[in-house]
């Protein structure tokens, strides 16, 4: 049995230097995303598209989305599992391949999640739920590549 769900974002571009878009040096790569809540999200392209450094870009909110659906996949699964996560960090990155024309397209995503667990009879446990959430997350099933998971799991002897 399939359900449906809907998920909404609201894109607002503030590149508009005056002239528009006359041409593609002359405005901004700037846009702020509001949810539901009204928090603004500012946004940008990155530097070697002519963005703001400063302001997350797409290809961020990309890899952001894989990090934290295979993080939240991964807690849950660990709490059905008796695994107690003290402490979860992700380093992740992609690759991205932009061919002749212009195009691009993500050619590999790795997440590189650091575990903190509460003892180490959970650590082997606690390092196979992560194929299992990898199964489970929707955007890594959604996407058109390889999300690759290079887990450290460990126990805090601090």
């Amino acid at each position: 049995m399939s359900k449906k769900h809907n998920f909404k974002a609201n894109l607002e571009w503030k590149g508009n230097l005056g002239t528009g878009t006359d041409s593609y040096t002359t405005y901004s790569r700037d846009f702020n995303i509001v949810g539901d809540k009204n928090h603004i999200i500012e946004g940008s392209s990155d530097p070697i598209f002519n963005g703001n450094g400063k302001k997350y870009n797409p290809e961020e909110f990309l890899i952001q989305a894989l990090s934290s659906c295979h993080m939240l996949w991964y807690l849950h699964l660990c709490a059905d599992a008796g695994v107690v996560v003290e402490k979860y960090t992700d380093d992740a990155d992609g690759d991205m391949e932009i061919v002749e024309g212009g195009k691009g397209k993500f050619t590999l995503v790795t997440l590189r999640p650091t575990v903190i667990v509460k003892d180490s009879s959970m650590i082997l446990k606690a390092i196979e739920l992560h194929d299992k959430a990898h199964e489970h997350c929707f955007i890594s099933s959604s996407v058109n590549f390889d999300v690759a998971c290079e887990p450290n799991v460990m126990v805090d002897l601090g």
